[in-house]
């Protein structure tokens, strides 16, 4: 599924499996036993989190002799932490948030700064239609998977869509919303003005418009209203890229791109690119290469595609 959403960036799938194959939880036991935070209760093995600001400690191996989940889940991070790597980020189901202290306590018990390890929440999505609850398939259960989303809105609309809110707060999924060709669908809107763009330059090359060396054009002459915002609005790209990245809030992404979209539209009916003023014309599109290269640039990190025309 992750591959037909266009999501194909993993590189290494570690299983629990291999993890007790290779002795690497019965490790990390010992290990947490050396530095006297294990010991025996109730005939089972417990983890002593308390000692890291947990609300009880934790069982790690039953009475029975199984390992449980956090057992393994021990031995998995300190395996990443083991590897080099310098900052875990987990992604989680929100109803997981009561886990985030005792993970915390893995950390700091093995000597590691619990900053380095982040857990990203992720609440659930509600599909509706014509604003109620659908059902996409008549098998028993309440869920639908992605690979039905995406064969019924496709990857573009369905990965925009998911970005538009922060991971941890509930999202209405609207068919009927994603699917609209009109500025009610957030994913339309930003892909039609860079599509818009495309057309408006590829119409000034027909003219024999060249703007390939700003250095010979006359930006001084944006100075409506309208052009100033969006220049400012350019400006500030960098800093929500930096914000998104520092945050993990990818959100913060689309909400640029359909502030910046909806300038845009609303400069271009209210003012003509192309004018029989050459030197205004050229400037307005140096201002729409601008616009069509941030907006491509968005567009790529989120893995949307940028089309050119629609």
């Amino acid at each position: 599924d992750l591959q037909y959403f266009a999501v194909k960036d993993f590189t290494s799938w570690i299983s629990e499996k291999q993890l007790h194959e290779k002795g690497e939880v019965s490790a990390a036991i010992q290990d947490l036993r050396n530095r006297g935070y294990i010991y025996e209760k109730d005939d089972a093995v417990w983890f002593r989190s308390t000692d890291f600001g947990d609300d009880k400690d934790r069982v790690v191996i039953k009475s029975d002799g199984e390992h449980t989940y956090f057992a393994s889940d021990i031995a998995y991070h300190k395996d990443k932490l083991d590897r080099g790597f310098d900052i875990i980020i987990d992604v989680w189901g929100a109803d997981h948030h009561g886990y985030v202290p005792r993970i915390e306590s893995v950390m700091k018990a093995f000597g590691y700064d619990s900053s380095r390890f982040r857990v990203i929440l992720v609440q659930m999505v509600n599909l509706l239609k014509h604003g109620e609850p659908f059902q996409m398939s008549k098998r028993a259960g309440n869920f639908v998977t992605l690979s039905e989303v995406v064969d019924l809105v496709g990857a573009d609309n369905t990965k925009f869509i998911f970005l538009t809110r922060k991971s941890d707060s509930h999202l209405d999924f609207d068919i009927d919303v994603v699917t609209a060709t009109s500025a009610e669908n957030p994913v339309y809107y930003v892909q039609y003005a860079y599509a818009r763009m495309n057309s408006i330059l590829k119409n000034a090359d027909e003219k024999s418009i060249d703007i390939s060396s700003v250095n010979d054009i006359k930006l001084s002459l944006l100075t409506n209203r309208e052009e100033l915002a969006l220049i400012k609005k350019l400006l500030t790209y960098p800093m929500v890229l930096e914000s998104a990245a520092r945050s993990y809030e990818p959100h913060r992404i689309t909400f640029y791109l359909q502030e910046l979209a909806k300038m845009f539209h609303s400069y271009y009916h209210k003012h003509r690119v192309i004018t029989e003023d050459i030197d205004i014309a050229r400037a307005r599109l140096a201002l729409c290469q601008a616009i069509k290269i941030v907006l491509k640039d968005a567009l790529g990190i989120l893995g949307v595609t940028s089309p050119e025309k629609m």
